[in-house]
């Protein structure tokens, strides 16, 4: 454990800005990405004495380290990153997005009882009605820069509603439409096709408002019949069979960090 500093120069020990220290996160963050707890379960951790870095017992939980170089261990063992996982779902419709439902409720992991991985992370969530394309990670970073609304990732889904959806109704997804005192905007919005008394729409929307697609419809007085995500970026759902998981291949994988900008992070 590093001495502490004397009072008067504790305002230096401010987060690393400069590219030679991008490796130093705090102690919590740490054992979070190396993808061992959570940055709360670190916390409680560090608390309890159990954690060490380079031999030595920490018990601040600002304390910051260089994953580069630093070795840390819980309880005397030295923990490694684990291998990143990264990991689509065609969702069914009917599943929960969490790990343990107070009410018993199948959850999306039911889909995932193959896979031992403890750390494995919805990247966003998919609400019970609806279906498609869900990502699973441990890569906790890769998870909440995708999910920024400032890197504007568009998810895209396909849309059944209970009739014909006219230009004016079109119009106004993508102008912004008031409900509950929020505006809600779609990136994009069009007719996909139609039948005689319903038909299937195709939206984008570039931030993640809680059940933004059904509420613009709810205001438009529209009833949505199937909710099915079908593209995040350019990561399209496919003919990947309902309730069946792959993984990301590495060129999907390399998209998805471009759109973030992930890629010119790593590079500089």
């Amino acid at each position: 454990m590093r001495e502490r500093r004397p009072p008067h120069k504790t305002r230096e020990r401010t987060k690393p800005t400069d590219n030679a220290a991008a490796k130093r996160v705090t102690l919590p963050r740490a054992l979070s990405k190396l993808g061992y707890c959570s940055r709360t379960q670190a916390e409680r951790l560090i608390a309890e004495n159990r954690v060490a870095v380079d031999g030595r017992t920490v018990s601040d939980t600002s304390a910051w380290v260089d994953l580069a170089t630093a070795s840390i261990s819980i309880d005397g063992l030295v923990i490694a990153a684990e291998a990143k996982i990264y990991l689509m779902l065609n969702k069914p419709r009917g599943l929960v997005t969490t790990r343990h439902d107070p009410e018993g409720r199948p959850t999306v992991y039911d889909c995932l009882r193959d896979f031992d991985i403890p750390h494995l992370s919805p990247v966003g969530r998919l609400d019970k009605a609806s279906e498609g394309l869900l990502l699973f990670t441990n890569d906790t970073e890769f998870a909440q820069i995708l999910l920024d609304p400032v890197t504007h990732v568009t998810k895209t889904y396909h849309v059944q509603i209970d009739r014909i959806m006219d230009d004016e109704d079109i119009a106004a997804m993508t102008a912004g439409i008031r409900h509950d005192g929020e505006l809600l905007t779609a990136t994009a919005a069009r007719r996909v096709r139609q039948g005689d008394r319903n038909s299937w729409i195709e939206v984008e929307l570039d931030e993640g408002r809680n059940r933004q697609i059904r509420r613009m419809l709810e205001a438009l007085g529209t009833e949505c019949l199937r909710l099915v995500r079908v593209a995040i970026g350019g990561l399209e759902l496919g003919e990947l069979p309902k309730g069946a998981v792959r993984a990301l291949s590495e060129p999907e994988l390399q998209a998805l960090r471009r759109k973030t900008g992930m890629e010119r992070t790593r590079r500089n």
